[in-house]
């Protein structure tokens, strides 16, 4: 019977130590200040939003960050306030168990700039997104195209935007008066006229095929247009 009685008060007084170095532990931990932070961008992008701002982001009750205690920080907050910038697709805020605060940071990718009377960027997601304060993306300048208009060039600019040899020569696509969409290449003049938003993948193939014989033909400054609006052919227009 007291043997019995011993074990129960060795486990009561163990159950007692860990309740009291628990308390302690998360006490202190209250207590103890973020001692620096730490952004990462995750995957390589041009620097649309700064460390800076990602850091004015982070501030709460107009304090700096790292003066702020553990307990008045909620990450949950600092997320959504990261995650409501207009450059920013998502974001990630932890801390350490040495006290930093850790932000990384996925930023939005634009694919194309449009020329209106407010500039602005469609991103990879087809939506509308500003220009950057810290860096201009080169990426192609799409013409005479209202915001509302985006959604229906934005199959074309995804296209160029996944499509290497369409990447590297298309730098601008303009919407003609005729309602056909043209593209402007990198290094020839001919206008290359890419007609409605339709039958992408054919037209596409198309031009390839026409660039890589007239590259071999060294017959492409011979042509003043080139269209791709009708089925299945490529038709051209000499100088």
């Amino acid at each position: 019977m007291k043997r019995r009685v011993l074990i129960y008060l060795k486990f009561s007084g163990l159950l007692i130590l860990m309740v009291v170095l628990f308390a302690f532990a998360s006490k202190r931990n209250e207590q103890r200040k973020i001692n620096e932070v730490l952004i990462e961008f995750v995957e390589e992008q041009d620097p649309y939003v700064d460390e800076i701002t990602v850091n004015k982001l982070l501030i709460q009750n107009q304090d700096r960050v790292t003066n702020v205690g553990k307990e008045i920080l909620v990450l949950n907050t600092v997320e959504q306030k990261l995650d409501a910038h207009k450059m920013i697709e998502h974001s990630d805020v932890y801390l350490t168990v040495n006290g930093e605060l850790r932000a990384r940071i996925k930023q939005r990718t634009p694919i194309a700039r449009v020329n209106a009377v407010t500039p602005f960027y469609v991103d990879v997601t087809g939506n509308t997104m500003p220009l950057s304060d810290s860096y201009s993306a080169h990426v192609p300048i799409v013409h005479n195209v209202s915001e509302r208009e985006v959604i229906q060039v934005f199959p074309l600019l995804k296209k160029i935007q996944e499509d290497e040899f369409l990447k590297k020569h298309v730098v601008g696509v303009y919407l003609n008066v005729e309602g056909n969409y043209e593209l402007e290449l990198r290094v020839y003049s001919f206008k290359l006229v890419f007609g409605k938003i339709e039958n992408l993948d054919n037209k596409i193939r198309n031009f390839k095929a026409f660039y890589q014989k007239a590259l071999r033909d060294k017959s492409l400054e011979k042509y003043k247009k080139v269209s791709l609006q009708f089925s299945n052919q490529v038709v051209c227009t000499i100088k």
